[in-house]
């Protein structure tokens, strides 16, 4: 932990575009907008037309470095979603959420999954809530003069959000 606050990395994966976000929050954090901090946020994008061991190695590498450079105390995904008519969107996705738990796991790093209903619910009052509400929400937490774009990186600052919203309930925080 830094300054002694706790550092969260929310991690959005994907295929194509990966988006991450590290906020951190202080020891008496109280949901307050000034209590959270930004510290860093971004997308891993690949290449549509590589392979997809290249585009896992790459998301691989990119996140090594991310977790390696900020150091977070804790790593956050939202738990894998399948509709029956789409089954191969889900083992794909499930691929990248791999990579995630990998990076997790050889950084020592604890990784926690979170519902997407429950972190829409957290940042937004709403469990099924838009993208643009979600962008919004989060520009209101972080004090940012722009929304967050693109909105992977919003829903991967969000996830964080809404960890540390969770923390906040448990007395945690």
């Amino acid at each position: 932990m830094s300054f002694g606050g706790l550092k969260i990395l929310g991690v959005d994966p994907g295929l194509v575009i990966t988006g991450y976000g590290i906020i951190e929050i202080p020891e008496n954090f109280s949901l307050g907008r000034s209590d959270i901090k930004l510290i860093e946020a971004g997308i891993i994008r690949t290449c549509q037309s590589a392979g997809i061991a290249e585009r896992l190695s790459k998301i691989y590498e990119a996140l090594l470095e991310v977790v390696s450079e900020f150091g977070p105390d804790a790593m956050v995904i939202e738990k894998l979603y399948a509709h029956y008519k789409h089954p191969t969107t889900a083992i794909l996705m499930g691929h990248a959420r791999g990579v995630v738990c990998l990076v997790s796991g050889v950084k020592h790093v604890p990784l926690t999954n979170l519902a997407s209903t429950h972190v829409k619910k957290s940042v937004t009052g709403q469990g099924h809530a838009g993208k643009p509400q979600i962008q919004r929400m989060v520009q209101r937490y972080l004090n940012l003069k722009d929304l967050p774009e693109p909105p992977d990186v919003a829903d991967a600052l969000a996830i964080a959000i809404s960890y540390a919203c969770g923390l906040k309930k448990e007395g945690m925080g």
